[in-house]
């Protein structure tokens, strides 16, 4: 198997109808389930790597699909996290922000969750905490049962991986 268009045509006419229902059982939603198959046929589309010697496309697929689950859900916990703490500090907004704000807001939450996507769940949370709600390492370590070292750690990890992300971006500017 080889990544070109005729290909991933076949995989899509396939699987894309198995792969729909697998999702819904998972999500119970079909409008969800829907939108992640799609979603997982356009990270086929974007993939660099090429597409031999896959002997199971559906395992292939299911593995695309749940790697994205994971993403969405992780998205959602940082997003709802954001939104908790600016739920708690809108007595301090003036005003609603402006859709330019609103917009610039979105994508520094999306950057911050793809930086993130790489690390531990335990290294988010600690990030969370620690940015978002400001907490101590203390108060963190006693939260996630680790050591304040480790959360150091988590921490450094974290903040790494958005400058490396930065780094990146920069260089496609």
């Amino acid at each position: 198997m080889n990544k070109n268009p005729a290909f991933v045509d076949q995989l899509y006419r396939d699987h894309q109808s198995w792969l729909h229902q697998w999702l819904r059982k998972k999500m119970g939603s079909s409008e969800h389930a829907a939108d992640l198959v799609q979603d997982t046929f356009i990270k086929i589309l974007q993939t660099r790597d090429e597409l031999f010697g896959i002997k199971e496309p559906r395992a292939y697929l299911v593995t695309i699909a749940r790697n994205l689950m994971i993403d969405q859900v992780r998205r959602k916990r940082i997003e709802q996290a954001y939104l908790d703490e600016l739920g708690q500090m809108e007595y301090l907004l003036d005003a609603i922000p402006s859709p330019e704000d609103q917009l610039q807001i979105i994508q520094a939450i999306d950057q911050i969750c793809q930086a993130l996507a790489s690390v531990s769940e335990k290294a988010q949370r600690a990030f969370v905490l620690h940015y978002f709600e400001g907490l101590t390492h203390k108060e963190i370590a006693e939260q996630i049962g680790v050591s304040t070292k480790m959360i150091q750690k988590y921490l450094a990890t974290c903040l790494v991986q958005c400058y490396v992300l930065k780094q990146e971006k920069d260089l496609f500017v």
